[in-house]
């Protein structure tokens, strides 16, 4: 089996980027990617490129990637556009894997980039229903619908202003549950803390204010349980990996730490029933990456998971095996999931503060927990950690996400 490297990593900031566009945040990430590995654009034999937003936001359709990357010096090679829901850099990442563990190339590039935020009435419409299309638009409300009666019996404020219609999808899986577990507001909300707390020490982020408990449940409500602080915003922003095999690894002049992709692994949808909980699409990503990578649960020193909305941390944690079904909002309340604790999730801030530009959000979390085995985050550093891993996970099909992807790093002694 090919050993993978990930031999460069970065990420722009997160958020409102006036002036910036597609390109010019691509080649921002992608030269101090390069720069990072001691790479030049010579050295990338092929490349794959996530977005979500372009085509509908600008028109820009079929070749966004060879467009943005040529103005890296990146041509010529193989160049693959990427797109599945909030998973596309993950997935870009996935395929990357597949290309050098196929022996194809010894250096492959995973770039994923969004400019989501625009002036305008016009435009905001626009991004609002771009979200809508990573569901089944033929089925109109019917996940919704079939949500809503999981959760029913738990009622609190409706919702107001501006929200994407996945805001309420994520309080209708919260609130359902809510009804199975017993896992209450409160535990949003300190998960919610508990991220905008480590956004603080990350200047990357797209927000970097603490917030209590109570601020966080006095912030506006997008429905029930859910609060504008527990949710993600949107954002520009850009990310980059650079994975090579080990003879790429001796053409690159940098030779940072030596962190391994242990295991990469999507997967999609099935059709189940809501409590069939070790049947979601997550957590059969999670097991077959636990499998192929040779550790479990327990062996994962830090964490970084999809959390579009503060419900998502508590659900991912317990379909990684973190703890028990039920059990993810105790082990908030407990404290274990914040650094320092018995399995830091989201050091850098999670989506709730870093933002959310769909195509970039999964490279990013491979940024941070790359980081963090390197022993490079500062402030936000999580104590002797060697094994990382990343949830990324996006699309709504039937009740559960349309795709997921689990990476394990482990930094090599």
């Amino acid at each position: 089996m090919t050993t993978l490297y990930v031999a460069g990593v970065a990420m722009t900031k997160f958020g409102p980027m006036p002036g910036s566009s597609v390109r010019s945040l691509t080649a921002e990430a992608v030269e101090a990617c390069l720069d990072d590995a001691g790479a030049t654009a010579a050295d990338v034999e092929a490349a794959y490129f996530s977005n979500t937003m372009q085509g509908v936001l600008e028109g820009q359709l079929s070749i966004a990637g060879q467009i943005a990357l040529r103005h890296t010096g990146i041509e010529g090679v193989p160049v693959v556009n990427v797109e599945n829901a909030c998973a596309s850099g993950s997935t870009a990442l996935w395929l990357a894997c597949q290309h050098v563990q196929s022996g194809a190339a010894d250096i492959v590039l995973a770039v994923g980039v969004e400019k989501m935020v625009f002036d305008g009435e016009a435009q905001r419409a626009a991004v609002m229903r771009a979200f809508e299309g990573g569901m089944d638009v033929s089925a109109g409300d019917e996940a919704l619908d079939a949500l809503l009666v999981l959760g029913a019996g738990v009622d609190g404020p409706s919702g107001s202003g501006h929200r994407t219609k996945f805001m309420d999808i994520y309080a209708a899986l919260c609130r359902a549950h809510m009804a199975r577990f017993g896992t209450t507001q409160r535990q949003l909300a300190i998960v919610a803390s508990k991220n905008h707390d480590h956004s603080v020490h990350n200047e990357k982020c797209h927000f970097r204010k603490a917030m209590t408990v109570e601020q966080v449940l006095a912030s506006r409500s997008l429905g029930y349980p859910l609060t504008v602080a527990m949710c993600s915003a949107l954002s520009d922003g850009a990310a980059a990996v650079l994975l090579c095999n080990e003879a790429g690894l001796r053409k690159l002049a940098r030779q940072a730490p030596k962190i391994i992709v242990k295991a990469c692994e999507l997967t999609s949808a099935t059709t189940r029933e809501f409590g069939a909980f070790d049947q979601h699409v997550a957590r059969r990503a999670a097991l077959a990456a636990y499998a192929r990578a040779g550790v479990g649960p327990d062996d994962i020193d830090v964490a970084e998971v999809h959390d579009a909305a503060a419900f998502g941390e508590i659900f991912m944690t317990e379909l990684l095996g973190f703890c028990a079904m039920g059990d993810g909002g105790p082990l908030a309340e407990r404290g274990e999931t914040r650094i320092g604790g018995r399995i830091p999730v989201n050091p850098s801030g999670g989506l709730e503060s870093k933002g959310h530009p769909i195509g970039a959000t999964g490279l990013g979390q491979i940024y941070e927990l790359t980081q963090q085995l390197r022993g490079a985050a500062g402030a936000r550093q999580v104590g002797g950690a060697r094994t990382a891993l990343q949830e990324n996970s996006g699309g709504l099909l039937g009740i559960e996400e349309g795709a997921a992807v689990v990476t394990i790093l482990q930094r090599q002694n």
